[in-house]
């Protein structure tokens, strides 16, 4: 079953021991003034829940997943685009890169991706947020 996410909010799934990946979740807990996104690791029930009812192979899973209310899901340089929109201006400006066709956009995402744990690290453990934001993370 899909994790029922509330009227006007977006889950942003992520790679939870991907150093990169936390501190892009942290960027956009600052710049999400609206807390428009929930936020779940690609490792916990609800990513598992949600990446086994989409049928996505793990072994290709995005660091990043956009789950949204309708039901959607989107991925890689897609995903990041459409959370940029979200946010304040001028992070916001970004989706105007969504005009340049995903197979294009995506080859620099996938590099970005391939050598996030050798550039940034890994943990050792998915993030823990702090009792603040434990309401915005769903598990």
């Amino acid at each position: 079953m899909l994790p029922n996410i509330p009227e006007n909010k977006q889950l942003i799934l992520f790679d939870g021991v991907c150093n990169l990946c936390n501190s892009s979740v942290q960027f956009v807990i600052k710049h999400d003034k609206k807390k428009q996104f929930l936020f779940a690791s690609l490792q916990s029930d609800t990513g598992t829940k949600i990446i086994d009812h989409f049928k996505i192979d793990r072994e290709k899973t995005d660091s990043i997943l956009l789950f949204t209310k309708s039901g959607k899901i989107y991925s890689r340089s897609t995903a990041a685009l459409l959370i940029a929109s979200k946010l304040k201006f001028p992070i916001n400006v970004l989706i105007l890169f969504i005009i340049i066709p995903p197979f294009i956009r995506n080859v620099v995402y996938n590099y970005i991706a391939k050598n996030r744990y050798k550039w940034y690290g890994k943990k050792e453990a998915c993030y823990i947020p702090t009792p603040e934001l434990k309401a915005r993370f769903l598990d």
